[in-house]
């Protein structure tokens, strides 16, 4: 059954996902090796891409399916052709592909040089459509499903994460605009929003004051972080039900309806830690979160102009 369409249940269980085919960007780490670990242990046969195959390796080893591994940058269209190329010849075609990779700069914009700036929407939301463009013709033959990894940070832009901000919500648009457009190929696009999620990203986030705020203002519920393989189980269980929409906690899909009000809430704290720092504080640079983001970012070929494309 590789390569074959997803069963079209409304209350499909994993189970019904064995034997089929799933790629997964960004899968070295983070929220992308925990839903490849996820998919492969309810009998998906997984490809991996990502920027480095050594790291893709460790984590294709403990995968109990059939398994491979592509090095494959997400902004490069040519890369993720003979990606698909590969996919198609060595696993079948494929019937579930996640858009998961993704990077996050902080600083204030005027502190961002624009060609990181440009690289995080490289990465984030041109990556996501080439990603897209790839596979589609194995999603319109398998009748698959295509899941969009967004962020609650479509819901309130935050201050400091101008590109990571932009960048999501312009996923969350674009898969939007994907759905009405395959949807009679017989292909259904998710997207998911994922909240705090304990990856590299998110360590060291106290360093950054106003992050840290608007953290603290949250209710007790948003303020916790779940683990990244928590959140796969709850992409799993989304995928095997083909969901439009999959909450990572589930609870926030109550939040939905006061999406208009976040970006005033958002601002108000913000301003508030703002004009409580001194002069030159919190940031006085920009930076990629995460320090193997980072480490990877300095030792990947042409790193001075391209940041890693590993998970949010």
């Amino acid at each position: 059954m590789r390569g074959a369409p997803v069963a079209r249940t409304d209350h499909a269980p994993e189970e019904h996902l064995r034997g089929l085919v799933a790629v997964v960007t960004g899968a070295a780490r983070g929220v992308g090796c925990a839903l490849a670990r996820s998919l492969s242990d309810v009998g998906v046969h997984v490809a991996l891409l990502g920027r480095t195959e050594p790291s893709l390796r460790e984590v294709a080893a403990f995968l109990p399916t059939p398994s491979i591994c592509v090095e494959s940058d997400v902004t490069d269209r040519t890369a993720l052709a003979h990606a698909a190329r590969r996919v198609e010849a060595e696993l079948g075609q494929a019937s579930i592909v996640v858009a998961n990779a993704g990077i996050a700069v902080s600083g204030p914009f005027d502190q961002t040089s624009a060609e990181l700036w440009q690289q995080v929407v490289d990465v984030n939301l041109t990556g996501s459509a080439n990603t897209a463009r790839a596979f589609l013709p194995q999603l319109i033959s398998t009748h698959g499903y295509f899941l969009q990894v967004a962020s609650t940070a479509a819901f309130g832009s935050a201050p400091m994460m101008s590109a990571y901000c932009a960048s999501k919500a312009g996923a969350e648009s674009f898969a939007l605009a994907l759905r009405g457009e395959v949807h009679p190929h017989g292909v259904q696009v998710g997207i998911a929003y994922v909240h705090w999620t304990g990856t590299d990203m998110l360590m060291g986030i106290d360093d950054h004051p106003v992050l840290t705020a608007l953290r603290r203002h949250q209710p007790g519920p948003a303020r916790r972080v779940h683990t990244p393989d928590q959140v796969a189980r709850w992409l799993t269980h989304g995928i095997a039900q083909r969901t439009p929409h999959i909450y990572a906690p589930p609870w926030l899909r109550w939040c939905q309806p006061l999406r208009p009000l976040f970006p005033t809430l958002v601002a108000r704290v913000a301003r508030r830690e703002l004009q409580a720092s001194p002069s030159g504080t919190p940031f006085s640079r920009a930076e990629v979160l995460g320090a193997s983001e980072r480490a990877d970012r300095r030792s990947y070929p042409g790193s001075h102009t391209s940041p890693p494309s590993d998970p949010c």
